[in-house]
């Protein structure tokens, strides 16, 4: 692994601890049988029993064994050795079958090989990710023909202002060279003491949509939404009852989450 991959996995090892006991992942909630998957990503996907899913950048496994409580063979594959031993664990707790590989992604093709019905990732994956046609490649790859993938992501638009709301300039056509972030907490705690620091990589709209059609999939859908899973911008947010966080100040309309589906033909 380069540095950039060895201090990112650092740093997700240090936030799996913060995460699994943040009131933001509420595991107990989770244990009691509560599903993590919004219904947003429920009605767009549609219904996943008995069909093959491969998670990719899964975390500590939640939305992973939400799928497989709903009847799916699920695969989740995550960077963080911590996040997936927690992941095992939680699949045992809950006694719900699901399988989880600790590896970058791009060198997954080395452990896993078979094919899969659904390829899904979603909410704060692609800023980790150094090369965005081999992401696409990887996804037509591991899909069975007819296969679907989805993503529901943060919006590029939204991430061209940092967490005070304030405009970065020269932030969107920066595609090339990973920033190096000294966090201030974690998205789930913003007061969580955190002295890993990470790499992350910025990408547009046109690199995404490319990545997926340069791999041979056809897009069937491309969604933008005013909200996202998190108080991205602090006190200027709040919690609406479907759980999303929107401005507080209603006349700010901009697009802060997407999500895309695609179809392997």
């Amino acid at each position: 692994m380069n540095k950039h991959i060895l201090t990112n996995k650092a740093h997700w090892n240090k936030l799996t601890d913060i995460h699994t006991s943040s009131s933001f992942y509420d595991v107990n909630s989770f244990k009691k049988g509560e599903n993590t998957i919004p219904k947003l990503e429920l009605d767009e996907i549609g219904k996943v029993k008995r069909k093959s899913l491969l998670h990719l950048q899964c975390h500590f496994g939640m939305d992973t064994l939400s799928w497989a409580r709903m009847g799916a063979t699920v695969t989740g594959v995550d960077l963080s050795d911590s996040s997936i031993a927690y992941a095992k664990e939680l699949s045992k707790e809950i006694n719900t079958l699901a399988r989880f590989i600790c590896s970058d992604i791009y060198d997954l093709p080395q452990v896993l090989t078979e094919k899969f019905d659904i390829v899904y990732t979603s909410g704060g994956v692609l800023c980790w990710l150094s090369d965005l046609s081999k992401w696409g490649l990887l996804i037509g790859d591991y899909l069975k023909q007819g296969g679907v993938f989805y993503i529901r992501e943060e919006h590029p638009f939204a991430n061209m202002y940092d967490h005070d709301f304030q405009l970065k300039t020269d932030y969107y056509f920066n595609t090339t060279t990973p920033e190096h972030v000294i966090p201030k907490g974690s998205y789930s705690n913003r007061k969580a003491v955190v002295k890993t620091t990470s790499y992350q990589w910025h990408h547009t709209i046109e690199e995404i949509i490319n990545s997926l059609v340069s791999a041979g999939l056809t897009i069937k859908f491309f969604h933008e939404f005013p909200f996202i899973g998190y108080a991205r911008f602090g006190e200027l947010m709040e919690q609406d009852k479907d759980g999303w966080y929107r401005f507080k100040d209603e006349s700010i309309k901009i697009p802060m989450t997407f999500s895309l589906k695609a179809i392997r033909t």
